[in-house]
């Protein structure tokens, strides 16, 4: 008998052979997977990515990292297993008939859809990352605001063909007819899903009117924050408490709402009151001191105003008034918190005192008759 007559062996109607060749095809497909992947991977970063941005090489192998990977395990489990025959005796039927084989086949064709699709949104994430980085780099928000929402559009885009490959590869469906009847149903889809175009509309509608950019602070309702992103369905502003408040588009655009981030100054205002032993003259002298402050200083312009008001229950109300010249919340809190020392400075420089609620008690004294 011939030493390699044993590769000749049928064990449910497969030789030893073919067992072999199984074998080596999924070692030899565990040992070669990385560096393929790592050689598609140089490809596709030649198209999409900037050869000269190492960093955006690390963050774009991140991305496609995993689902190339599962594409090429997939590809080496599919010409593997067809080295193999299913055994008679199993009595399976033909794929193209309802069975196991079919079953298989099916979710073979679907995983394979799904990760070359995989690979395709993020490959569309890193091109959207890329171009996020530029858009950074120019004093425009418009292509801060732009780029995301397109991205989403991009990926929306993506996600429906990979629909379409599905039901006409896997489910055998006649997409054609099957959009022709999506026309019958139009109409309830249309009302089930009356929130979300609305939401989609008011998208649109942010992006022509500009109502306000990425990075503007703004107001609407009870919320105050800076804008963050504008998407499909909704805009995420982070508040001053750095939590993030997801509003619909439809309320960003049928509310009223104060951008504060167009304002060209920013408004301060505040009351200070002076014990009720300050004389005239020391007031005069703090008022014109603050107010010499207010016009002097880099941050604010020239329409301050410092006047004394009134007589408070328990003090001497002067108010200060003045406008920070940036529209920049850190801006204007730092401005804010110098010109407050400095009007400490200036009431304690001039003998004075701020005062606090008291109260006095005035007892009679009075001579009773006996």
């Amino acid at each position: 008998m011939d030493k390699l007559d044993f590769l000749n062996i049928t064990f449910l109607d497969n030789e030893v052979k073919d067992y072999i060749i199984f074998l080596l095809i999924l070692l030899f497909g565990y040992i070669l997977i990385s560096p393929i992947s790592s050689y598609i991977r140089k490809i596709i970063f030649r198209i999409v990515g900037n050869t000269n941005h190492q960093n955006g090489k690390i963050e774009f192998d991140s991305l496609l990292k995993k689902p190339l990977y599962y594409f090429l395990l997939l590809l080496i489990f599919y010409f593997g297993f067809n080295s193999l025959v299913f055994p008679e005796s199993w009595g399976l039927v033909d794929s193209s008939e309802l069975g196991i084989k079919m079953i298989l086949s099916k979710v073979f064709s679907f995983l394979l859809i799904l990760t070359i699709f995989w690979t395709i949104l993020q490959s569309v994430e890193y091109i959207g990352l890329r171009l996020k980085f530029v858009a950074e780099q120019t004093e425009s928000k418009v292509d801060d605001q732009l780029i995301p929402f397109a991205i989403e559009i991009g990926k929306v885009l993506v996600i429906i063909f990979a629909i379409v490959v599905v039901l006409a590869n896997v489910f055998e469906q006649n997409v054609t007819a099957l959009a022709a009847g999506l026309g019958v149903g139009g109409v309830a889809v249309a009302l089930a899903s009356k929130e979300s175009i609305e939401n989609l509309l008011g998208s649109f509608t942010i992006f022509l009117d500009k109502p306000f950019q990425v990075g503007d602070i703004i107001t609407i309702g009870s919320i105050t924050g800076a804008v963050e992103k504008v998407g499909f369905r909704s805009t995420r502003v982070r508040t001053f408490d750095k939590s993030i408040v997801t509003v619909p588009n439809k309320n960003l655009v049928n509310a009223e709402l104060d951008n504060l981030g167009v304002r060209p100054v920013r408004r301060v205002k505040i009351n200070i009151g002076l014990t009720y032993s300050t004389s005239v003259d020391q007031i005069k002298n703090i008022v014109n001191d603050i107010q010499k402050l207010i016009d002097e200083h880099k941050q604010t312009n020239q329409d301050g105003k410092v006047r004394f008001l009134n007589f408070g229950d328990s003090s001497l109300d002067v108010m200060v008034l003045y406008y920070v010249n940036s529209p920049n919340w850190d801006a204007l809190v730092d401005t804010q918190q110098e010109i407050n020392f400095k009007i400490i400075e200036i009431v304690k420089k001039h003998n004075s005192d701020f005062a606090f609620p008291t109260s006095s008690v005035f007892l009679e004294n009075q001579n009773v008759k006996k």
